[in-house]
């Protein structure tokens, strides 16, 4: 199989994978491919936190051109995978000379599997994007073509919870990866303090709390497969659930935007972590940390892509609380705006290169020293 995921993610979720039980573990670019048993494939689209699909592949070749394609796709048994009354759905993703229009190869594609069900049966299967029996995946690399079966359905990141976001949410697959990054282990406090809708403390709930992210999803793909097993799938579900731990540390979320903090309250019930988490109406740059234990901060600020503000101020101020209020914090942050990252007027002890959607971005990190150390560390760049 191929778990697919974003670019700077192959890591963790090689080590996810890993961690779960699979075989074969090899990293690519933005996927991981690796073995498993049907449950397995169940597993990984309940448990991995960083994944975005999991394709199941079932054929491949070589292609020299859009006839040879037809050609090969006709000449696959579908029966064993869709009815002819039954519905499709059909990606392409394409990195050839040969092939340059994905649209038109899923085209193609979908030609051929509805006129191999014409001629066996008399009757085709029909198109339906939204919720199609089989969701099909063409991927194509120079001359070599994969097809799978997409086994997800909807991309992993719509987890269920989110019934109300903000102007810029962020995705929740990103979320996740970014705490697994920061090297958050639930052993602390942990804070969003512009935690918009929320997604950043669920996800670190989650990860706290070793809850499967996919628990609440409505639907995936295999549950409409001819071999979709209820009862192996309720069996692995409940031996997840019996994998959850305690969590003793609390996990704070602020944003000055009552908007925001109203719809962070409604996921955080959605994803029944109320008794975690804890939402308030505060602005972060008002704000002083609450006692003297270590804080774990993570938070993704605006960009000014699609919020205005003056970027300057917005991050000397996020460097001046930090520097002044928060000692005893490590504090990370995503930014697509790498020169707004000057103005922090803090260095950075650690910088990742990221993508948010098409955005490179950097993962940077802060330490905030207790007492002392603080003004040996701070000192500005």
């Amino acid at each position: 199989m191929v778990a697919k995921t974003l670019f700077g993610f192959e890591d963790l979720l090689a080590n996810e994978l890993t961690q779960l039980g699979a075989l074969h573990v090899k990293k690519g670019v933005r996927n991981v491919s690796f073995s498993g048993d049907k449950g397995f494939m169940y597993k990984c689209n309940l448990a991995l936190r960083t994944a975005v699909k999991i394709l199941k592949p079932i054929h491949s070749f070589n292609v020299n051109n859009e006839q040879d394609l037809y050609n090969k796709i006709y000449a696959m048994d579908w029966s064993q995978y869709l009815k002819p009354t039954g519905s499709l759905a059909i990606d392409a993703t394409i990195h050839s000379d040969l092939f340059t229009h994905s649209l038109y190869i899923a085209q193609k594609t979908k030609d051929a599997i509805v006129d191999k069900f014409r001629e066996t049966d008399g009757q085709r299967p029909n198109v339906d994007l939204k919720f199609p029996d089989v969701k099909i995946n063409v991927h194509i690399d120079r001359r070599r073509c994969t097809i799978s079966l997409d086994s997800s359905g909807d991309s992993l990141h719509k987890r269920g919870y989110k019934t109300a976001t903000n102007i810029a949410p962020i995705n929740e697959v990103l979320a996740a990866g970014l705490i697994m990054l920061s090297g958050w282990d639930g052993q602390c406090d942990f804070m969003d303090p512009m935690c918009g809708s929320g997604t950043m403390l669920i996800e670190a709930a989650m990860i706290a709390c070793n809850i499967p992210p996919n628990l609440m999803r409505k639907e995936f793909a295999f549950e409409r497969w001819p071999d979709w097993d209820v009862e192996l799938f309720e069996k692995i579900e409940e031996s997840l659930l019996g994998k959850t731990r305690d969590f003793h540390h609390k996990i704070i979320g602020y944003d000055k935007a009552p908007s925001a903090v109203s719809k962070a309250m409604d996921n955080v019930k959605n994803a029944q972590l109320e008794d975690f988490i804890e939402v308030r109406h505060e602005d972060f740059f008002k704000t002083q940390k609450a006692g003297e234990n270590k804080l774990h901060m993570v938070f993704n600020p605006p960009y000014g892509e699609r919020l205005n503000i003056d970027m300057e101020t917005f991050y000397a101020n996020i460097g001046d609380t930090l520097k002044q209020n928060y000692p005893g914090t490590d504090a990370w942050f995503i930014t697509s705006n790498l020169d707004a990252l000057k103005f922090v007027g803090l260095r950075p002890s650690r910088k990742i290169q990221l993508y948010n959607a098409k955005l490179e971005s950097r993962l940077v990190k802060y330490v905030m020293y207790e007492g002392s150390k603080k003004g040996k560390y701070m000192n500005k760049d």
